[in-house]
């Protein structure tokens, strides 16, 4: 079995990428940094990168013999959200991110993992929700994350990060009454749905 080790940063020619075989995965899997897949050509194959790598579709991968393979964002159940104005979208994002849920961000519209919860809760405020099959490609934390939730072992590093930040920019200590140690024992209003975390 061969084993796909290196994510290539430097740009490709265009028939290189068009030739190499493609592997297509749903996000969660695009999250793992040690998993068995299947190529599209049914070639199993072992995947081994440094921890913390998230796979983005079109990452140009290097298996141990040389050989390239394309990644492919796998269709999956998406909430496509949008809404009637700006300040419902905003609100609605807002929300998203106060509960440390994965989104991609577009011009008009958000995307996230099919949640029932949070599809209640943002028809609540306003915004209009679809479910829908579509590729998801959410944002990189802002502090080097990718996929994080309030009790993941990270997340108290992340949380020290930005709350050092916050303190810099304003200049004072602040008190935070809603404060998220990585064992809150606290609901940030999303399902647990076996995501298998780095």
């Amino acid at each position: 079995m061969r084993t796909i080790d290196k994510r290539l940063t430097a740009k490709l020619a265009p028939v290189l990428v068009r030739r190499a075989p493609t592997l297509t995965l749903p996000y969660d899997a695009r999250c793992k940094s040690r998993f068995a897949a299947t190529l599209d050509t049914g070639e199993e194959v072992g995947v081994v990168l440094p921890r913390g790598t998230v796979l983005r579709d079109s990452d140009m991968l290097v298996a141990d013999d040389g050989a390239l393979v394309r990644v492919v964002a796998a269709a999956e159940s998406v909430l496509l959200v949008r809404a009637p104005d700006r300040l419902t979208l905003t609100r609605a994002a807002y929300h998203l991110g106060n509960r440390h849920t994965p989104v991609e961000v577009g011009a008009d519209e958000l995307k996230l993992e099919a949640d029932p919860v949070l599809e209640d809760m943002l028809k609540r405020l306003g915004a209009q929700v679809e479910r829908v099959m579509l590729p998801f490609q959410p944002e990189a934390g802002a502090y080097g994350g990718g996929h994080r939730h309030g009790h993941d072992e990270t997340f108290a590093d992340d949380y020290a990060l930005a709350q050092r930040v916050y303190d810099e920019h304003h200049g004072h200590a602040h008190s935070h009454d809603h404060v998220h140690g990585p064992d809150c024992g606290h609901d940030h209003g999303h399902e647990h749905h076996g995501h298998a975390h780095r």
